[in-house]
């Protein structure tokens, strides 16, 4: 059965809108119900039918590929010479310049030429485009809320993710920016490595091409320190985890840019443990390094012979009395605080300060405080405040803590933190600024120039744990961009607004009389203590002579009863005997007056 309906209209009626006006139903055709096509069907019996109202939808992802760019030189030569021309042949070019000058096109063409150029000299004399019109005058940033902003992103190019252990910038604020990055897995026995081996490569990054390494690494067993020579930007040194100490020069790299150590330690005479961290020291030459490891050695090289360590020194809190032997995680070294003092951070929480100067007594090793001011684990970071070298900051546990030289207990402690700190530094540029980077992917950024009770500023990392930081710049410039990693072996790069990266007026006067005021206190908390406890042994002392004298009297109250119960008994004897005596004396009058009387 077909329907159909006809719709007709006038020409004029085409494109007028519709007009639909209520109307009551009407049936159109009904189809009664008929058994004449019965037989051509079938009963289904069972009859399963699914019923769905939501529509079938199918996912698909889709993602583009990663654009690999790479960075080319090209060298421009003179070119452009007639075939007969030797242009590296001085007399051929002034001959074909000579015949060139002396042609009428070339005369036209200068002359042509010539007011044009004018013009744009005229142009460039009238301003100075390179003016600098608000020089000498400092913007307060103070008010600008703090903030930070991602730029790159390094991830590892291995397949086996590795922890990014530790981060250096390029020393040269010159040259382009750059940061050397050590790859390795700290998890001892990772099952991860049951069938495989550890990846050992490390790679040296340029901020501006993220995507390939600008060198990589290959040292005999995976870097868990890596450090630029201040003084030779060209040469590193790093610590590895088997405790060997690799030296590498960049200028040996062939065209792939992998570069093997120029130079290594011999594994009988480095460390035993991982070396958790390296530093380049104050010398002539500037090939002298010290390291540090968790197996309580603390050893100084000579990157021209690392057949063995010039000199060695056991971490041990009393050397004589045959104190703890502690075991480095840490390590610190400033040449302004002075070239032969060393900060020491234990993974049992404790500082050390090491003075080669004072070796007579207990080896140069100052112990800081071992009691509650102490860290409850191991001290991920500790660096001095590059505006008071005699302040310096500790990282571990769930706190930051700042000390002084002078005293032995912290100035300053941070509220504990709701995630594990794994890593911290100083600001190069702000007194008063610190980071820290914690297990749950976020940075806290504290401002004590601005408040010492809160965090100025956290920023989300990511998901990983994070696990170093370093921050580019020296005092006089830098401070804005900070490279943090991961346990995955990425390495972000942010980069802080002004009011975290320039200095503020009188910060770094103001910061200094709050640590001198901190100190102060802490000075008469220290004497306050002393003197309680002084107070509490001489009462203590009191106590005991006292309970001595009440014995000494209750002792001598004894031997006076005592005395007195043995005459008394004397007494009763010598009374007792004296009637007995008298007893018998009179018994025996008795006696013999009856005999007497018998006699008679």
């Amino acid at each position: 059965m077909e329907l159909a309906h006809f719709y007709t209209k006038s020409r004029r009626d085409f494109g007028r809108h519709c007009k639909f006006t209520a109307m009551s139903a009407v049936v159109i055709e009904e189809i009664p119900v008929t058994d004449a096509y019965k037989s051509n069907y079938i009963m289904r019996n069972p009859s399963i039918t699914n019923f769905d109202t939501a529509p079938n939808m199918s996912e698909h992802e889709a993602n583009t590929e990663r654009l690999v760019t790479k960075n080319t030189s090209m060298r421009h030569v003179e070119g452009g010479w007639p075939k007969d021309v030797d242009y590296t042949d001085h007399n051929d070019v002034s001959k074909f310049r000579k015949k060139a000058e002396k042609d009428d096109e070339y005369k036209g063409a200068v002359k042509t030429l010539g007011p044009i150029i004018a013009k744009c000299m005229k142009q460039n004399n009238t301003i100075d485009i390179y003016e600098e019109y608000f020089s000498g005058m400092t913007v307060d940033h103070s008010s600008e809320p703090p903030s930070a902003k991602g730029l790159a992103v390094f991830r590892d190019p291995n397949e086996i993710k590795r922890a990014a252990t530790s981060i250096n910038w390029h020393p040269d604020p010159i040259a382009s920016p750059k940061i050397a990055v050590s790859y390795s897995i700290l998890n001892f026995q990772d099952p991860r490595f049951a069938n495989t081996r550890m990846p050992q490569q490390s790679y040296i990054w340029d901020i501006f091409n993220p995507n390939t390494p600008d060198v990589e690494l290959l040292p005999s067993s995976p870097l868990c320190c890596l450090r630029f020579n201040p003084k030779n930007s060209d040469s590193l040194v790093g610590g590895s985890y088997n405790g060997l100490i690799s030296f590498y020069d960049l200028r040996r790299s062939n065209a792939s840019k992998e570069i093997t150590p120029t130079s290594c330690s011999i594994i009988e005479k480095s460390h035993h443990d991982p070396v958790y961290d390296v530093f380049w020291i104050n010398s002539k030459t500037g090939n002298q390094c010290v390291s540090i490891s968790t197996d309580g050695q603390m050893l100084w090289w000579d990157t021209r012979r690392l057949n063995e360590p010039t000199d060695s020194l056991l971490l041990s809190t009393d050397v004589k009395g045959n104190g703890n032997v502690l075991g480095g995680s840490s390590l610190e070294y400033n040449s302004e605080a002075g070239p032969s003092k060393y900060l020491v951070g234990t993974e049992q929480g404790t500082v050390l300060m090491v003075n080669l100067k004072n070796r007579k007594q207990n080896n140069g090793i100052t112990v800081f405080d071992q009691g509650i001011g102490k860290h409850h684990g191991p001290i991920y970071s500790i660096q001095r405040n590059p505006a008071n070298s005699k302040c310096f900051l500790t990282i571990g546990d769930w706190t930051a803590r700042i000390w002084m030289e002078d005293i032995r207990t912290p100035i300053m402690t941070t509220k504990y933190h709701s995630s594990y700190l794994t890593a911290g530094c100083w600001s190069p540029t702000r007194a008063g600024v610190f980071f820290v980077t914690r297990m749950d992917g976020v940075i806290d950024i504290w401002d004590y120039y601005y408040r010492q009770n809160e965090v100025a500023y956290s920023h989300k990392v990511g998901d990983s744990n994070l696990s170093s930081i370093a921050v580019q710049g020296t005092q006089q410039h830098g401070g804005k961009l900070v490279a943090i990693g991961d346990v995955t072996g990425t390495v972000s790069l942010l980069e802080l607004c002004e009011s975290l990266a320039v200095s503020q007026t009188n910060e770094r006067k103001a910061i200094d009389l709050m640590f001198e005021r901190e100190m102060k206190q802490e000075k008469n908390l220290e004497a306050r203590e002393r003197d309680l406890k002084k107070q509490k042994a001489l009462e203590i002392e009191n106590r005991a002579r006292e309970a001595q004298d009440k014995k000494d009297s209750k002792d001598e109250k004894m031997e006076a009863l005592l005395r007195k119960v043995d005459a008394d008994f004397l007494a009763m004897i010598k009374e007792a005997e004296d009637d007995e005596s008298k007893a018998a004396e009179s018994t025996a009058l008795d006696a013999n007056g009856d005999a007497i009387l018998e006699e008679k």
